[in-house]
C-alpha cells in the first residue's frame, strides 16, 4: 500500500481525521523551508502538500502568490524541490508528500522525467490545479508508471454530471475546494461543506480532504466533522511570511513559529 492510502487507513484505525498542511518550496529560502518541512510531522501534519513555485498561480490568493515570489527570488526549481524531499525521506519514510502547483513547470521539465524524479525523491502524489481530467492523459500514464497518485480538485459548482469524469481519473484522495474564489480570501462554511461532502461520497469511496478558507483549529475541527481531512495553506504561509519579517535569516526561529501554529491546528483533529 502506498503512503497516502496507508495514512488514511491509519487515521481510520485511530478514529480521527487528518490534518493536511501546505507550504511553498523554498519559502522564504531553501534552508528555512527545509527546517519547516522536517518538523511538520512532529507538529501534527498527517499529509504535507508542497507548493511548486510558479510565476502565475491563478488559483491562489495573495498569501500563496507572495510565497511563490519569495521562493522564485532564490531561483527555486523542481530539482531543488526533489532534493528537499529526498532529505526529508532520510528521516521520515511514512508521511505522505503531495506536490501541488501548475502544469507549466512540469511541461517544461518533461512529464515522464518529472514523474520519475518525483517518485525517486519520495513524493507520493500531485495536485495540478490547471490540468483538468480531459487533458490529464498527458501526465497520468507517467504518474501511474511511477506509483504516484493524481489528486483532483472538486468545487461546490462541480455538477453530478461532471463529478464522474473527475473521479474516474483520481486516486489517493479528492481535494474539495470549500469556497469559490482563490485561496486564503474567505472562510469555509462547515454546513455547506457537509452537503458537498455528502454529495461527493455518492460518487466515490476515495477519502475527501477539504481546503481553502480553513485558518484555525476550530475551523479544522468543524470541517473534519464531515471530511476525512482538513487542509490549511494560506494561514501557515502567513506565519512563515511574518516570521521571515520578524526574524530574517533565523531559520530555526521561523520554523519553530510555524510548528507551534501547526501544533495548535492539529488540536482540531485530535
Amino acid at each position: 500500500m502506498s503512503r497516502i492510502p496507508a495514512r488514511f487507513a491509519a487515521l481510520t484505525s485511530q478514529g480521527r481525521k487528518g490534518l493536511v498542511t501546505f507550504i511553498t518550496a523554498g519559502d522564504p529560502d531553501m534552508a528555512t523551508f527545509q527546517k519547516i518541512l522536517m518538523g511538520l510531522p512532529t507538529a501534527g501534519a498527517d499529509i504535507i502538500e508542497i507548493g511548486m513555485p510558479f510565476s502565475d498561480p491563478m488559483a491562489d490568493g495573495p498569501s500563496i502568490q507572495l510565497s511563490s515570489q519569495r521562493a522564485l527570488k532564490h531561483n527555486i526549481a523542481l530539482p531543488n524541490i526533489f532534493e528537499g524531499i529526498s532529505a526529508f525521506r532520510k528521516v521520515d519514510t511514512s508521511t505522505p508528500i503531495v506536490l501541488m502547483g501548475y502544469y507549466n513547470p512540469i511541461y517544461r521539465y518533461g512529464a515522464a522525467k518529472f514523474s520519475k524524479d518525483a517518485a525517486a525523491a519520495g513524493a507520493d502524489g500531485v495536485i495540478i490545479v490547471d490540468l483538468p481530467p480531459e487533458e490529464a492523459d498527458e501526465l497520468l500514464p507517467h504518474l501511474n508508471d511511477n506509483g504516484l497518485n493524481f489528486i483532483f480538485l472538486t468545487a461546490p459548482t462541480s455538477s453530478d454530471q461532471r463529478l464522474p469524469k473527475i473521479i474516474s481519473k483520481a486516486s489517493g484522495f479528492i481535494y474539495h475546494v470549500a469556497v469559490m474564489g482563490v485561496t486564503g480570501t474567505k472562510s469555509a462554511d462547515a454546513n455547506l461543506v457537509h452537503a458537498d461532502v455528502a454529495r461527493l461520497r455518492r460518487h466515490t469511496s476515495l477519502p475527501i480532504a477539504v481546503g481553502f478558507g480553513i485558518k484555525t483549529a476550530a475551523q479544522v475541527k468543524a470541517i473534519a466533522a464531515h471530511a476525512d481531512a482538513a487542509v490549511v495553506g494560506s494561514a501557515i504561509v502567513d506565519v512563515i511570511a511574518e516570521g521571515a519579517k520578524k526574524y530574517p535569516g533565523q531559520a530555526d526561529t521561523i520554523a519553530a513559529e510555524v510548528h507551534r501554529f501547526v501544533k495548535d491546528l492539529a488540536v482540531g483533529v485530535r
